[in-house]
């Protein structure tokens, strides 16, 4: 391994699928002098454990444009890098078990279509012909994005990790950041383990880290890190491998074809917060401890949805931590503390789909000074400095992991960690009997 450099033009904290797009994105760009530093291993937090799930189709045309770049670049990095990326454009299905839910797929069908992407809204039968293999009790109908896949997470990040390599970029693993400089009001370098590097640039990609090394910068990154489930069968005889990936978000579940075999995961409505008490110094490639009880309810539904997994054994059941935020919608961009020091963290479970083109986003945000379009959605400034309280966002993730399959309405309100901030009249009409319906 090369010697650590003392300059650089970027620093990149963070070796997950976002950080080493980050890179690989700058490196394209035609910056020198990029330096990416893992902690310990390259994926070793959440990126190898997640479910890799591509989906295009988001809440605005701004967020679902660099989500379908995603897929468009997961797409050629085989080719380009030589590492497998096991990207396979299977389609999605999403299919509902009420009117109300049917009503909510429309919606989301008629904004793909507005955005540019291919959809198709399904009967019964039409969902019946696309998943034989599920039951058709209670299904009212479902959408189809033909676009939509999967992939290899790992893979995924490593190719763009060699790719970014190969355009000049240095990627130092077993590398510790301790401290993160700066005057003047801007970031001037890092201290590792290993040395210290002056560096233009800064940017936070450490993941379920990444709370704590924006408090090296002073800067508030409000993340925590949640418990994710999903189990995966033994091998399935005859299961087709052209199946595409299941979402019902009625019984908070996705499904996907794994190699034969089906991977079942979930966002419960309740979720497990992790890691209050700080992530252990040596974690990597860690599983979290299997809570069975926790995912039964899940379970049992499956086992009716998809009746083949009654005589199916179960290969793996996994639990590993992701971050979520308290919006539900990731943090990007240059922190409003300090100058040049930019976040790209909390990704809520849809890293793997939002990470190339937020990778992208955020490189040209870097070169040019200012966003190339509006990404106020994730911008990091649309937080405040009370989201980064632990108890809040302990209260407050309970429910964001939830959220992804959670009935979408205009205006929703969170229930949970309310009360922090209060209009003048609170007391006022307090003390008349005003409180919640």
């Amino acid at each position: 391994m090369s010697e650590l450099p003392t300059k650089a033009r970027a620093v990149i904290i963070g070796g997950g699928v976002i950080g080493c797009s980050v890179a690989y994105h700058l490196a394209k760009l035609g910056w020198q002098d990029v330096v990416l530093l893992e902690r310990k291993q390259l994926t070793c937090g959440t990126t190898w454990h997640a479910a890799g799930l591509i989906g295009q189709l988001r809440a605005t045309l701004n967020m679902t444009q660099l989500a379908k770049y995603s897929a468009e670049l997961y797409g050629t990095l085989e080719a380009e890098t030589g590492v497998a990326t096991g990207f396979k454009q299977n389609g999605s299905l999403s299919v509902a078990l009420t009117e109300e839910r049917l009503e909510e797929l429309k919606r989301g069908a008629s904004m793909a279509k507005t955005f540019g992407l291919e959809v198709e809204v399904l009967t019964p039968d039409d969902v019946n012909a696309a998943y034989p293999l599920l039951s058709l009790e209670g299904v009212t109908g479902g959408v189809f994005l033909p676009k939509d896949g999967q992939a290899d997470p790992a893979n995924i990040a490593l190719a763009l990790a060699k790719g970014a390599r190969q355009k000049g970029v240095k990627v130092f693993e077993q590398t510790k950041v301790t401290a993160i400089e700066q005057a003047g009001g801007r970031v001037t370098g890092v201290v590792t383990d290993k040395g210290r590097i002056e560096a233009e640039v800064v940017v936070n990609c450490a993941g379920m880290w990444g709370r704590e090394v924006g408090r090296l910068a002073g800067v508030d990154v409000p993340l925590q890190a949640c418990e994710h489930f999903y189990i995966v069968t033994e091998n399935i005889p005859d299961l087709p491998r052209d199946l595409p990936v299941l979402r019902i978000p009625d019984e908070c579940a996705y499904y996907k074809e794994d190699a034969g075999k089906i991977l079942l995961g979930a966002f419960e409505p309740l979720a497990k917060p992790w890691g209050m008490e700080g992530i252990a110094e040596d974690f990597c490639f860690d599983q979290l401890p299997e809570d069975f009880d926790h995912f039964a309810p899940i379970l049992e539904d499956a086992v009716a949805r998809l009746p083949i997994l009654e005589t199916a054994g179960i290969h793996t059941f996994f639990n590993g931590p992701e971050s979520f935020t308290p919006d539900d919608r990731y943090l990007l961009g240059e922190a409003p503390e300090l100058r040049n020091f930019f976040v790209a963290a909390g990704f809520n479970s849809v890293g793997i789909q939002s990470a190339g083109g937020a990778g992208k986003a955020l490189a040209e945000w870097m070169d040019a000074g200012e966003p190339p379009f509006d990404l106020w959605d994730v911008d990091i400034r649309r937080m405040q400095p009370f989201q980064n309280n632990r108890t809040y966002l302990y209260e407050r993730a309970k429910e964001s992991l939830g959220l992804l399959y959670a009935d979408h309405f205009p205006y929703r309100q969170f229930a949970t960690a309310r009360g922090v901030r209060h209009s003048p009249l609170h007391e006022r009409l307090a003390e008349r009997g005003a409180g919640p319906l």
